[in-house]
């Protein structure tokens, strides 16, 4: 395969990558391409490739084994479930599944609601009736649900977001320009830390830190600073893009906007399933690295390989979902690859799922008109190609 070069992302390509992917899956479902640092690496386009890859034991995720990235740069964050292969992966997911329960994610329904619901009063109080919707109920909602989940009322959220804002907007291959940023959220996170275990409430970081299984295992020091990155970054990064491209979506196709005014009970769930589908919050999956050779697509992959699989692409793939170019909320859209797949797949899915529902159904109620700001200029674009989604949204109400 011809080498594509994708180590400098055209604004074009920000703004609509789909008919690129569209090209490369028409000419086979995996490819080489150049990275942003210069260097190779396997594309995965197609949605059966991109399963199969999602959930394939030899493409491994912890860096430090496969890759030629020095966990030393990067600190304790990278002690977390998203960065590590079984049984040290298994072994992390089981201690917090144990706290991260249905249970506990089902009793912040009121609060996700109470939350958004201030939001839009500040809203309705706005004399202008016209905003950028992501600091105004898409950054705030999410930010201060894992907040509140993780017991971090006092976090400071501009600066954690800030940070993570560096890190997810990352192309791939260029992570050491990011060694400050890892260093200060290490430090600011071990001291985070350090407090809690001082002062130990009813939430979820206290839960883990005291957490132990039956055989008295339990999360390291930096374990619990992987894991407080993990969930604190995933926890409000994503869901942020899920709500704003989300109703981008809507507001794009008025006829689904108004089929859904029409039967929230109805068709809220679907809605949400189709906007993870059409332009999901994760362009393309964190790299993975072969642990050795393998076909995948019928290429020849070779051990020691950096691979990235495009979940944006899988989903657009009419072989498994017909006009996929079309945003369709009456659509089956289940099976789509937003959350992932395999034993990587996304622990918060249910709690994204019940923000974005929340967030999305009480906007559209409490604003019958809203719509784009005709007056806002183009969109501007996450960079990278890791998250997918707008930097502001425009809106009046």
């Amino acid at each position: 395969m011809a080498l594509v070069d994708f180590s400098a992302p055209t604004g074009e390509f920000s703004a609509d990558p789909y008919p690129t992917y569209t090209q490369l899956r028409a000419a086979g479902p995996v490819h080489k391409i150049t990275g942003s640092n210069g260097q190779p690496l396997w594309l995965v386009v197609g949605y059966e490739e991109a399963r199969l890859a999602l959930g394939h034991p030899v493409l491994c995720k912890n860096p430090s084994v496969y890759g030629d990235l020095d966990k030393a740069v990067f600190g304790a964050t990278s002690t977390n479930m998203l960065e590590s292969d079984p049984p040290h992966h298994s072994r992390l997911r089981k201690l917090i599944s144990r706290e991260f329960t249905p249970r506990r994610v089902e009793a912040l329904r009121p609060r996700v609601q109470e939350v958004t619901d201030g939001l839009l009063d500040a809203m309705e109080a706005d004399p202008a009736r016209a905003g950028d919707l992501i600091p105004a109920l898409a950054l705030p909602v999410p930010m201060t649900v894992i907040c509140e989940l993780l017991g971090v009322p006092g976090l400071d959220r501009d600066q954690f977001h800030a940070w993570s804002s560096e890190i997810v907007s990352a192309s791939v291959g260029s992570a050491e320009k990011l060694v400050p940023v890892f260093q200060a959220m290490t430090a600011y996170l071990v001291g985070l830390l350090a407090d809690k275990t001082k002062n130990p409430g009813d939430d979820l970081l206290s839960a883990l830190i005291r957490t132990r299984d039956e055989d008295g295992d339990s999360l390291s020091s930096d374990e619990l600073v992987g894991m407080a990155y993990l969930l604190l970054l995933a926890g409000h990064e994503t869901t942020v893009n899920l709500i704003s491209n989300g109703v981008r979506a809507l507001l794009a196709h008025p006829e689904q906007l108004a089929a859904l005014r029409a039967d929230f009970d109805g068709l809220l769930d679907g809605a949400v399933e189709e906007m993870l589908r059409y332009d999901g919050p994760v362009e393309n999956a964190t790299i993975r690295f072969a642990a050795g050779d393998l076909v995948l697509g019928g290429v020849t992959i070779e051990a020691g390989a950096s691979v990235v699989v495009s979940l944006a692409s899988g989903d657009r793939d009419g072989t498994r979902f017909p006009e996929p170019d079309t945003f369709d909320i009456r659509r089956a859209a289940q099976g789509h690859l937003a959350f992932g797949h395999g034993i990587h797949f996304c622990l918060g899915a249910p709690l994204a799922r019940m923000e974005a529902r929340i967030a999305v159904r009480s906007l559209l109620e409490r604003f019958p008109d809203l719509a784009a700001d005709p007056a806002a200029g183009p969109p501007e674009w996450i960079e990278g190609t890791l998250i997918r989604g707008v930097t502001r949204l425009p809106v009046r109400w």
